[in-house]
C-alpha cells in the first residue's frame, strides 16, 4: 500500500528539482511563482512567435507580448496548475481576438507594419523576429481570413495543437474548431492559388491539409 505522506514528499522532491515557470506548474505553490524575468526569458519568444503570426505585423506582435506578460503575471496567484504554455497560448489569441473586435468597433485601420521594431527580450531578438516571420504570401493569406479562422488555423498548422487544445484555447466545442480550421484551409487554399496565377511565389512553412 502506498503511503500518501511518501507520494507528497516525492512530488515535492520532483517539483524541486524544477526551476521557474517548470516548478510553479508542477506544484503550483506559490513560493515557487516565477518573476517577471523568469517568464520573460522562458516564455518569452514563443509568445512573440505566436503573436506575430496572429497579427501579422511587428508592431501589434510586441503590443501583444506586452499585454500577454503583463496578464500574465496578475493573475499567477490565481493560476491552477496544468499547462503554462497551454495558458500562454489562450492569454495570447484571446487578445489578440480582443484587440481585432475593438478596432472594429472604433472603426480604426490596423497599423502598419514596421519590422525595425523587435521585442527587447530574449537572447537573440533578431532571430527571434526572423523566426516569427512566415513567407510573405502565407502571411498575407493568413492575414486575409476572418479572426477567428486565422487563430484557429495558426494554432493548428502553426503552432501544433491538438483541437482539444484549440477547443480549450478559444473556449469553442470541438465541432467549431473543426469548422473553423475546416474552413481557414479552403480560404487559405484559394488565397494561395490567386496568388500563385499572379505570378507569386505561394510557398512557405505551411502546409494547408
Amino acid at each position: 500500500m502506498v503511503n500518501a505522506q511518501s507520494v507528497t514528499n516525492t512530488e515535492v522532491a520532483e517539483s524541486a528539482e524544477l526551476s521557474g515557470t517548470a516548478a510553479f506548474d508542477a506544484s503550483g505553490d506559490q513560493s515557487t511563482m516565477p518573476s517577471w524575468d523568469e517568464l520573460v526569458r522562458e516564455h518569452g519568444d514563443r509568445v512573440y512567435r505566436l503573436a506575430y503570426r496572429l497579427s501579422g505585423n511587428a508592431q501589434d506582435a510586441e503590443d501583444l507580448t506586452q499585454d500577454t506578460f503583463i496578464r500574465v503575471f496578475r493573475s499567477l496567484s490565481n493560476y491552477q496548475a496544468g499547462t503554462f504554455e497551454g495558458w500562454l497560448h489562450r492569454i495570447t489569441t484571446n487578445l489578440f481576438l480582443d484587440m481585432v473586435r475593438r478596432r472594429n468597433r472604433i472603426k480604426m485601420e490596423a497599423l502598419p507594419e514596421d519590422y525595425e521594431r523587435v521585442p527587447a527580450e530574449g537572447p537573440d531578438p533578431e532571430q527571434i523576429y526572423h523566426d516569427a516571420r512566415l513567407d510573405p504570401d502565407l502571411q498575407s493569406a493568413l492575414d486575409a481570413l476572418a479572426p477567428e479562422f486565422r487563430a484557429a488555423v495558426v494554432l493548428c498548422d502553426v503552432e501544433g495543437l491538438s483541437y482539444e487544445e484549440i477547443g480549450a484555447t478559444l473556449g469553442v466545442k470541438l465541432g467549431t474548431v473543426r469548422s473553423r480550421i475546416h474552413r481557414g484551409r479552403q480560404a487559405l487554399r484559394e488565397h494561395l492559388t490567386a496568388a500563385q496565377q499572379a505570378g507569386q511565389s505561394g510557398t512557405g512553412k505551411l502546409t494547408v491539409a
